[in-house]
C-alpha cells in the first residue's frame, strides 16, 4: 500500500514556495532603487557629482598631471597618449590610453589604478573609465580608451601634481568576467 502524502503537508510546501516566489519578486522590482541608493552613498557613477565639485564656490587652480602606464605581463603594449598636462580644479579631463595585445593569441587585462600622492586619488572622479571592467584584447589588436574625471576643487593646496598612472595585469582564463567583451579596436 502506497502512502499519501498528508494536504497539510503540500499546503505548507506550497505556502513556502509562494513565500520564496512574492519574496523573490519584491527583491527584483526594488533591486534599482537599492542599486541606485547604494552608488548615491557610495558615489560610483555619480554624473551630477561632476556639476556640483564644478559649482563648487572654491576658485579653480591649475594642477600639473602626470600620466603613466605599465603593463604587468608583457604581453600588453601600453602607455598613454599625452605624458603630461596642465588642468584646473572643477574641470573635466579627457585623456586616452593606447594598449596594443603583441601577442598571438586573446588576452583578457584588468588595469588597476594608482596616485601619487596616494591621498590625492581622493580628490580624481572619474566618470568614465577603461579600469572599470575588463577588457578583452584580440591577438594584435591596438584600442584606444578613454579616461574622463573632473579635478574635485578641494583637492588640498600642496598637491601642484597629480600622477595618474594604470598597470594593466593579464586576468587568468578561467577567472574572466563574462561580461568582458571587445570593444571597436582604435588606430
Amino acid at each position: 500500500m502506497s502512502a499519501r502524502p498528508r494536504p497539510r503537508s503540500n499546503r505548507r510546501i506550497v505556502a513556502a514556495l509562494l513565500t520564496v516566489i512574492v519574496g523573490s519578486l519584491l527583491f527584483v522590482s526594488v533591486q534599482p532603487r537599492l542599486y541606485q541608493a547604494f552608488c548615491e552613498w557610495t558615489g560610483l557613477y555619480d554624473i551630477d557629482r561632476a556639476e556640483r565639485v564644478a559649482a563648487s564656490s572654491i576658485p579653480p587652480r591649475p594642477v600639473t598631471l602626470e600620466f603613466d602606464a605599465n603593463s604587468h605581463d608583457g604581453g600588453l603594449v601600453f602607455r598613454p597618449e599625452t605624458s603630461s598636462m596642465v588642468a584646473r580644479t572643477g574641470e573635466i579631463v579627457h585623456v586616452v590610453y593606447r594598449v596594443e595585445n603583441t601577442l598571438n593569441r586573446t588576452v583578457i587585462g584588468q588595469a588597476i589604478p594608482s596616485y601619487g600622492p596616494q591621498y590625492a586619488g581622493g580628490y580624481v572622479k572619474k566618470l568614465d573609465c577603461f579600469c572599470f571592467k575588463q577588457q578583452t584584447f584580440a591577438a594584435h589588436e591596438v584600442r584606444e580608451m578613454p579616461v574622463v574625471f573632473l579635478l574635485d576643487q578641494r583637492l588640498p593646496d600642496e598637491v601642484n601634481t597629480l600622477t595618474l598612472s594604470y598597470t594593466f595585469f593579464e586576468v587568468p582564463a578561467g577567472s574572466a568576467n563574462s561580461a568582458a567583451t571587445p570593444a571597436e579596436s582604435g588606430k
